[in-house]
């Protein structure tokens, strides 16, 4: 079993461009004892309202949206390059029709209110501080809107407050 330490969010020196929109992250939350995930290449991390935030965008048609939205927390667990079909698994298959954490093999770690992965290299812990819909009247690029949403089923982006981090070590 990997060992976590908790630390702050300025102590982790890595590229989260890379990490979210190259190597992915998973979104984690719970409701009534259950967990489910979703795999994410879009947000950002940051400092808004002097706080540490990271930015997250849930389409309303995911199962993972119901569990972010009647959950305060939730979990950005970071992995190694070598949960990369794992990590493209999860953002295909729904929580709704099958055990898909198991059936990827992960292991759920719950501390209170929060889930995250055993198997994660970083956890960021969040508090949701705000969240708001995406419309497409509001692009200013409207071309660009349209490719982006072609068909609809925009996104809700959350402002969440990271709380720590963990940090894995074998």
């Amino acid at each position: 079993m990997k060992t976590f330490t908790k630390i702050s969010a300025e102590e982790l020196n890595e590229n989260f461009i890379d990490l979210i929109g190259n190597k992915w992250m998973l979104i984690t939350a719970s409701k009534d004892d259950k967990v489910n995930t979703m795999t994410a290449s879009w947000g950002g991390v940051g400092e808004l309202w002097n706080k540490n935030v990271a930015f997250t965008f849930i389409r309303p048609t995911r199962y993972t949206y119901e569990f972010v939205e009647n959950n305060e927390l939730c979990t950005l667990s970071f992995f190694d390059e070598e949960y990369r079909e794992k990590l493209a698994y999860l953002g295909k298959a729904s929580g709704r029709d099958e055990d898909k954490i198991g059936k990827m093999g992960l292991t759920v770690v719950k501390d209170g209110d929060i889930s995250y992965f055993e198997e994660a290299k970083y956890v960021l812990v969040c508090r949701k501080l705000y969240k708001d819909d995406i419309e497409m009247e509001n692009f200013t690029d409207m071309p660009f809107g349209e490719k982006i949403y072609e068909g609809g089923n925009l996104h809700r982006m959350y402002i969440n407050e990271i709380l720590y981090a963990l940090k894995s070590w074998l």
